[in-house]
C-alpha cells in the first residue's frame, strides 16, 4: 500500500486528465521514475509559465502520449525537483497533501509542504 506524507493511504490526485508516472491517477513512483512524480499539485498559470520557461511545457497537448495539456486548476503529479525549483523561485503551486506520496519527504519537510497545502 502506497502512503501519503501523513503515513496514511495515498488518495488519487486526478484521473481527468490521468496523472502520475503510471497514469493511474496516483502520485506513486518506482526507481525507474527518474523525476519522482510524487507531488499532487493544483497547477496555476504562474507555475505553468515557470515550468515552460525551464523547458517543460505542460500546457501544450501531446496527443500521441494522450496528454491533453494542462490548464490552471488542473491537478497533476509533479516531479519533486520541479516543485522545489518553483518553490525556491516563489512560483510553487498549491498541493494536496493526502495525494502527495511519502517519498516527497526525502526531499523536503512536511512543514514546507504544509505551507502550500490546499485546505481539505
Amino acid at each position: 500500500m502506497e502512503l501519503n506524507v501523513f503515513g496514511n493511504p495515498l488518495i488519487s490526485c486526478c484521473t481527468n486528465p490521468p496523472t502520475g508516472y503510471f497514469r493511474d491517477g496516483f502520485c506513486r513512483t518506482i526507481s525507474q521514475d527518474s523525476g519522482s512524480h510524487t507531488v499532487c499539485a493544483v497547477v496555476t498559470q504562474e507555475f505553468l509559465n515557470f515550468s515552460a520557461s525551464k523547458g517543460n511545457d505542460l500546457m501544450t497537448p501531446i496527443p500521441h502520449w494522450q496528454f491533453p495539456g494542462l490548464q490552471p486548476g488542473d491537478k497533476w503529479c509533479l516531479c519533486i525537483s520541479r516543485w522545489l525549483e518553483a518553490e525556491n523561485a516563489g512560483k510553487a503551486p498549491p498541493i494536496i497533501l493526502e495525494a502527495t506520496h511519502q517519498k516527497t519527504l526525502q526531499y523536503t519537510s512536511l512543514q514546507v509542504l504544509q505551507a502550500y497545502a490546499v485546505p481539505s
